[in-house]
């Protein structure tokens, strides 16, 4: 039987993991140690963990493969912990379907906050029939998007749009992502189309759009929409 509070960790670093033990397991998680990709995934398939925390250099396969594996099969949120700082890994990453980036040295605080905020935002029931983040209110039921109490006037796409946002919040998404699942894979290219959308959208959402509060740009490698309490 798979242990509650339980996270995978793989890396090849045996410091790594046992710093990440102790501290996690301090927080009452359960930590399952893997240092190599194959007997992480096989971890992920018998534990059913809440989280899995993956760098990737590791010694039999890369973490990139690892994730894609995980991925055909399973949605548990992935932190990656690398020494890789590089934009293209970390938008491989993200578009291989990681929940989030922390390069190596990372600090433990920040490593512990992601992890909360990735598994609450995980056990969010799927068919919730609204979702509320700071002034704004998604009604899915009703395909609209309350500010306070006043409903704004979206077009279908920028529905859509905050709707992708509002589902993944606090989660960075990739440029290409966003553009496959609003336009599909014709347009995962097209980062200009996607940045005329989300200004009109700051416009109607922010108090002042030239200092968003709530969908960010995360430079070179996409959006993010933070949460507001």
């Amino acid at each position: 039987m798979a242990p509650q509070n339980c996270i995978v960790v793989i890396d090849d670093e045996s410091q790594i993991r046992k710093i990440l033990s102790i501290t996690l397991e301090a927080e009452d998680y359960k930590v399952i140690e893997a240092s190599k990709g194959k007997d992480g995934i096989i971890a992920v398939a018998n534990f059913h963990p809440q989280l899995v925390i993956l760098d990737l250099g590791l010694p039999d396969q890369d973490g990139f493969s690892v994730l894609k594996e995980i991925r055909t099969w399973s949605n548990v949120p992935v932190i990656i912990l690398s020494v890789k700082s590089s934009e293209d890994d970390i938008v491989k990453a993200l578009d291989l379907g990681a929940d989030d980036y922390i390069t190596k040295p990372f600090n433990t605080s920040e490593l512990h906050a992601r992890i909360r905020a990735n598994i609450r935002r995980n056990q969010q029931i799927e068919n919730e029939p609204f979702l509320v983040n700071g002034k704004l209110k998604i009604d899915f039921s009703k395909r609209i998007v309350l500010k306070g109490n006043k409903e704004l006037k979206l077009t279908n796409t920028e529905y859509l749009l905050l709707n992708l946002f509002f589902k993944n919040v606090d989660k960075v998404l990739t440029h290409n992502f966003v553009l496959k699942e609003i336009w599909g894979p014709t347009h995962a290219e097209d980062s200009q189309y996607l940045r005329v959308f989300i200004g009109q959208i700051r416009k109607k959402i922010e108090d002042d759009a030239s200092h968003p509060k709530y969908i960010l740009t995360e430079s070179g490698v996409g959006y993010r929409m933070k949460l507001l309490v």
